[in-house]
């Protein structure tokens, strides 16, 4: 099975700093899941954008996969009721 490398931006480090604990890891083992499977089930491709998006709880993981570099790049995390795209 083909490994990823999960590459995250600047804003969404700063991010996980204001979250609380439970919801911080929750997300951390999303990001962790996307190494080994970067479209799981539950996620939806974007029309858009070309990206995917992936709900773990409240907050939705805005992501890239780049299938060629073997690489995840997660753009943004948000709160799914505090942010409109």
């Amino acid at each position: 099975m083909k490994s990823y490398q999960v590459r995250v931006d600047k804003q969404v480090f700063k991010f996980f700093r204001r979250l609380p604990q439970k919801q911080a890891g929750q997300l951390k083992m999303a990001l962790k899941r996307l190494e080994t499977n970067p479209r799981p089930q539950d996620s939806k491709k974007l029309v858009d954008t070309g990206g995917y998006r992936l709900t773990v709880g409240e907050y939705r993981i805005l992501y890239i996969i780049d299938d060629e570099a073997a690489t995840v790049d997660v753009y943004l995390i948000h709160k799914r009721n505090d942010f409109s795209y």
